[in-house]
C-alpha cells in the first residue's frame, strides 16, 4: 500500500491505517527509537506512541512526505523520554551524540533566531554538503547511529566516519557563524 493510501485512511478514520502503517514503517520507526533508547521496553512505547500521534495528527494535516513525517514523530517521542528518564538514567549513546553539537549548535544563540531558522540554516548547510558527508551527519545526529553502524552501512573506516563527522561539525559552525549563530 502507497503512502497516500494510508494517508487516506486515517482521513477515513479506518483504524487499517494503524496496521498498514506499521507494516511499512514499523522495523524505521523501532531502528529510530532504538537508536534514541537503548532499551527495548522504551522503544516499543515510544513507537506505540508514535501510532497513536499519527492517528491524532491525521487529519487535519495530511502530509506531503509520510516517512518523514512518521520518522520526525517517532523521533521527538523518544528524545522527549530519554529528557524525562534524565533524573534517573540518559542514553550514553544519546548524550554522547548531542553533546558533541554543543560546540556547534548553542541552546541560546547570542543572536536572535529561532529553532525553526537554525533548522533552516542546519537544513541549508546540508544541503550544500557532498552526500557521503550529509547522510553520515544525518545518520549519527538525527537517527543516532553508531560510528560502527555507519561505517558498516557505508563501507568505511570507523576512522573516516569520525573524521567526517569532525571536519562537518566544523563546517557547520563556520557555517553557522558566517550566518550570525554565535555560540
Amino acid at each position: 500500500m502507497d503512502d497516500w493510501e494510508i494517508i487516506d485512511l486515517y482521513f477515513e478514520r479506518n483504524e487499517s491505517a494503524i496496521r498498514e502503517t506499521e507494516a511499512k514503517y514499523g522495523n524505521l520507526c523501532m531502528s529510530i527509537a532504538r537508536n534514541i533508547l537503548g532499551n527495548e521496553a522504551d522503544t516499543e512505547e515510544c513507537v506505540n506512541d508514535t501510532y497513536l500521534s499519527v492517528w491524532n495528527t491525521i487529519p487535519p494535516q495530511r502530509p506531503n512526505n509520510f516517512v518523514a513525517f512518521i520518522s520526525k514523530i517517532t523521533r521527538n517521542i523518544s528524545l522527549k523520554r530519554v529528557r524525562f528518564d534524565n533524573a534517573i538514567k540518559r542514553s550514553a549513546l544519546t548524550v554522547v551524540s548531542l553533546s558533541e553539537l554543543e560546540n556547534v549548535i548553542p541552546d541560546n544563540c547570542i543572536s536572535d533566531i529561532g529553532d525553526e531558522q537554525l533548522g533552516k540554516l542546519i537544513s541549508d548547510f546540508l544541503r550544500m554538503e557532498k552526500p557521503d558527508a550529509r547522510n553520515v551527519f544525518i545518520r549519527k545526529y538525527w537517527f543516532f547511529d553508531t560510528v560502527s553502524e555507519i561505517a558498516d552501512r557505508y563501507s568505511f573506516s570507523e576512522s573516516k566516519v569520525k573524521s567526517m563527522l569532525y571536519h562537518t561539525r566544523n563546517r557547520l559552525r563556520d557555517y553557522l557563524n558566517k550566518e550570525g549563530v554565535y555560540l
